[in-house]
């Protein structure tokens, strides 16, 4: 198994597969039916040794020391493969105009969505398995855990705190850096749902075209007023509101929940903002 064949895999399972659709059976509204949650995948791949999983866990300001290093998950572990699922634009379009409420499109991308994700993560590790390599998933294997700690807001630090985060193996895996909102920002934008997988498989690492954390974000505020709550702000984010809020959701919405109002109408929300551009217009 090669990279470049994982990702012609990966492309042909996401675009042609109808379980990549809101499906009759449980769509909110019949006319919902048919529509797709995802475009086309990005897929990136970070050695399992790369220093920066270490520093991940070593620095309470990055991460800190609930995340599980990729051999922790698989001793024999060679890569981490991360993928991410950019939403489609009827469920993006759907969910910008209204800032109070997330709409039924998305509503079904972030949990039937996010089913379809996960469920492409176990395609990837049994396409590894059937050449004879392991495979793991953190995010849904049974030692995936996330604590809630209000004191570490005390300390500066991320309230909430996993085993594992997809949003930093995907920067390890070079497909983009955090942006104000904590999102990661792709070639593909912000806006989608990342999953991983943890191999022992000895695939192409690849390189990362860009060396700081925040090096895609141009800190330009629209994110900030996106916000229905005001939980982002130029000094960071206070996730234990955002946090919140999407739980409120999940009371009006039951069983579904969700938000991702900063992901739309911003200038990240479906590429790198043109950082270069924007001064060349400057000039």
């Amino acid at each position: 198994m090669t990279l470049q064949g994982l990702k012609e895999k990966l492309m042909r399972s996401v675009l042609k597969d109808p379980e990549n659709t809101i499906r009759a059976a449980y769509a909110l509204r019949p006319e919902l039916a048919g529509t797709p949650y995802y475009e086309a995948p990005m897929l990136g791949c970070a050695a399992a040794d790369d220093p920066l999983f270490a520093q991940f866990k070593a620095d309470p300001n990055i991460y800190g020391s609930a995340l599980r290093l990729p051999e922790e998950w698989l001793p024999d572990a060679k890569c981490v493969i991360s993928v991410f699922l950019p939403f489609a634009e009827e469920v993006r379009r759907s969910n910008t105009p209204d800032l109070e409420e997330p709409s039924d499109q998305w509503l079904h991308g972030r949990i039937e969505g996010q089913a379809f994700l996960e469920e492409i993560c176990r395609r990837i590790a049994g396409w590894l398995e059937a050449e004879g390599y392991q495979a793991v998933i953190p995010a849904i294997h049974e030692d995936f855990c996330i604590r809630r700690d209000p004191a570490r807001k005390e300390l500066g630090q991320p309230v909430f705190a996993s085993n594992w985060s997809e949003r930093h193996a995907a920067f390890a895996a070079g497909l983009g850096t955090f942006g104000l909102s904590k999102h990661i920002i792709t070639e593909k934008g912000v806006c989608g749902r990342f999953g991983s997988v943890i191999t022992d498989a000895p695939l192409e690492v690849t390189p990362r075209p860009y060396t700081e954390p925040y090096e895609y974000c141009t800190f330009c505020g629209a994110c900030i007023r996106r916000c229905p709550v005001n939980a982002i702000f130029p000094e960071g984010k206070d996730v234990e509101l955002c946090s919140d809020y999407v739980d409120d959701t999940c009371r009006r919405h039951a069983p579904r929940f969700g938000c991702g109002k900063c992901q739309l109408a911003v200038p990240c929300t479906t590429r790198i903002p043109a950082r270069l551009r924007r001064k060349t217009s400057d000039d």
